[in-house]
């Protein structure tokens, strides 16, 4: 009796998945016939209903995906997907700080202050005066500053290391920071450069605040983060002549291609100055 339900069933499940096999080769059918032509007559009208590049290109990747399957298999002779180029993506250009509000900040913040509100301003303004990456500031020992040659040593990307000229002006602020650190935590077990309210390193989403809460006072950009410093740093270098291969050592980019995407900030600066100031440029 039992060995006769086992047989049943098996036999049930069998005719089950010959059941789903031919749904699947009658829905494959239309597939089969689909030719390139129709594949971009598709695309042309989602742009049409301007549906971005990148959502389109999703789409895209996902029919490349599904073809390559029906190909592997053998149930399709020709791939229409292989004469489909896809739409290029515009490239986004980096958000930053305005010069004048970056000004206004340093400005308007206090230097006769605790070491906690004078840990929290150089955070900001080490971000920014050094182009640094967030996790590149979190890994700062005090080691890592030379005051004798007047540098910083940032160990960036793959643990490539790059130098960072700093002024007098601003190692005598980093020499008042370790002075207020050390009075504040005399027994600190610690080697790293900043470090919280407890004595402990900083960690990302304690950076995160601090500079969020900062150029909140100076600007109404809604993009504000420890990475918009280092993209104000590169833009305004830029902005103010820099030489481009300069720019790329200090932000310790692994190719120029990286760091040319800062000039075309530069390039929409110079734009305006011309479409407002030209007396041709209107006509």
């Amino acid at each position: 009796m039992f060995s006769q339900i086992t047989l049943n069933m098996k036999e049930g499940t069998q005719f089950i998945q010959s059941i789903h096999t031919e749904l699947i080769f009658l829905n494959l059918w239309s597939f089969v016939k689909i030719k390139h032509p129709i594949v971009r007559s598709w695309i042309v009208s989602l742009l049409e209903k301007n549906i971005t590049s990148k959502s389109i290109n999703r789409k895209i990747s996902s029919l490349r995906t599904f073809y390559n399957f029906l190909k592997r298999r053998k149930l399709i002779v020709t791939n229409p997907m292989l004469k489909i180029v896809a739409p290029k993506i515009p490239k986004r250009l980096p958000s930053f700080i305005k010069e004048q509000e970056i000004k206004a900040l340093f400005d308007n913040l206090n230097e006769d202050v605790n070491y906690f509100e004078f840990r929290n301003r150089l955070i900001v303004e080490l971000l920014y005066t050094a182009g640094l990456r967030r996790a590149e500031l979190i890994s700062l020992e005090d080691r890592s500053l030379s005051f004798s040659d007047k540098y910083l040593k940032v160990l960036g990307k793959g643990g490539k290391e790059r130098i960072i000229p700093l002024n007098e002006h601003f190692l005598s602020k980093l020499k008042k920071l370790i002075e207020l650190r050390e009075t504040e935590f005399p027994q600190l077990k610690t080697s790293h450069l900043f470090v919280t309210d407890k004595g402990k390193p900083i960690y990302p989403k304690f950076v995160y605040n601090i500079v969020v809460r900062l150029l909140k006072t100076v600007t109404t950009s809604d993009k504000k983060s420890p990475h918009i410093l280092r993209h104000s740093f590169a833009t305004h270098l830029t902005n103010n002549g820099a030489d481009i291969n300069a720019i790329k050592e200090l932000l310790g980019h692994s190719n120029l291609a990286a760091t040319q995407i800062y000039t075309h900030n530069s390039i929409s600066k110079l734009k305006e100055v011309y479409k407002n100031s030209h007396p041709k440029a209107s006509k």
